[in-house]
């Protein structure tokens, strides 16, 4: 685990329990088994859905692109506001927001 995934277990403590797991290079990260963000080269995603894209879309948060076969590939993640790095009740709202996007995204 890198410094960074292991720093956001404190990010996020007023959220809850975290756990991440190694993934594709990356990093998931898990509340109650559902993966609401994901990390890569050291940078956190949020789940988005269609419920929740329009407040990452204000403040221009960029989504989560790899590149697959010479192909852009978009998942639906989005960068994590800065903010979230300093203040945990700002981490903790915008870690609900990602994790209902999950549970929405199980059914």
């Amino acid at each position: 685990m890198s410094e960074y995934v292991a720093y956001l277990h404190e990010v996020f403590a007023h959220f809850g329990t975290i756990r991440s797991r190694k993934m594709f290079g990356g990093h998931g990260i898990y509340h109650q088994d559902l993966m609401f963000g994901l990390v890569a080269d050291d940078e956190l995603y949020l789940k988005t859905d269609a419920k929740n894209l329009a407040e990452f879309e204000a403040l221009e948060l960029e989504p989560f692109e790899y590149n697959k076969d010479g192909k852009i590939m978009k998942m639906s993640y989005r960068r994590a506001p800065e903010e979230i790095y300093d203040d945990p009740e700002i981490a903790a709202r915008w870690a609900e927001i990602a994790y209902a996007a999950a549970v929405r995204n199980k059914r």
